[in-house]
This record gives C-alpha cells, sequence and structure tokens, in this order.
C-alpha cells in the first residue's frame, strides 16, 4: 500500500472511484438522478431493474476501490486492475459523449477522462515502483 499512499493523484482516483460509489448507492436508494444515468433515458427515481443494477455496480465499483488501496489482490493484481479501469473508463468516455442525454454527455464525460487519467497515471506508477 506504500505506493498508493505518497502523492496527490493516487487519492484523486480513490476520490473519483468513491464518488461513483456513493453516485450508484444513491440512485439505488432511489435517489431522482434519472436523467444522469443509464443513458438518461428516466426522469426522477429509475425503475427497479436499473436500481438494482445500480447497487450491483456500487459493489463493483467499491471493489475497484479497494483494490486501488490495496486492500485485495496484492502490486500486480492492482496493476491490472488500474489497467482494466483506464481501458474501461476511456471506453466510458465514448459511450457518455454519445449519450442522449445533455446531463449525462456534461458530467460523465469529464468524469472519464479525469477516471481514465488516473487510472493510467496509477498503473504506470506501480510499473515503475516494481522491482526490476
Amino acid at each position: 500500500m506504500a505506493s498508493m499512499a505518497a502523492g496527490p493523484r493516487p487519492w484523486f482516483l480513490a476520490t473519483l472511484l468513491l464518488i461513483q460509489v456513493v453516485f450508484q448507492l444513491a440512485l439505488a436508494a432511489g435517489a431522482p438522478w434519472g436523467r444522469a444515468a443509464w443513458g438518461g433515458q428516466n426522469d426522477g427515481v429509475l425503475p427497479v431493474g436499473f436500481r438494482v443494477a445500480s447497487g450491483i455496480a456500487a459493489v463493483v465499483w467499491l471493489w475497484v476501490l479497494l483494490v486501488v488501496l490495496g486492500r485485495f489482490l496484492g502490486k500486480v493484481g492492482r496493476r491490472r486492475t488500474l489497467l482494466v479501469l483506464a481501458a474501461y473508463t476511456a471506453l466510458g468516455v465514448v459511450a457518455n459523449a454519445a449519450s442522449p442525454s445533455p446531463l449525462e454527455r456534461a458530467i460523465w464525460t469529464p468524469y472519464c477522462v479525469a477516471l481514465a487519467a488516473a487510472a493510467w497515471w496509477a498503473a504506470r506508477r506501480e510499473r515503475e515502483a516494481a522491482p526490476s
């Protein structure tokens, strides 16, 4: 965990992940933010199926956050998770930029850019910190 403790960027990444966890939990609990999630198809509270999906997403994002913070998988697993996260959120940039929801485009496109960059940076930092 020492490699993730130094410097602001890994904590920036952790903060971005925490925002996603809280957002998904709020959606699952019935927050009226349907226009900002899942393609922006729903005004207000999401239908039950999307709320369940948000609950599952919150668990997945929480697991990723804990891996990033060094709680699971060790250094190699953390680096691989960071690389997958960077690639996944880079795809999220494209998906959110193409969303029919202006709110989703405005919020989640830049969020995904920041998350992809922070994950890539942290993965690179992990590689540089690894013994040769």
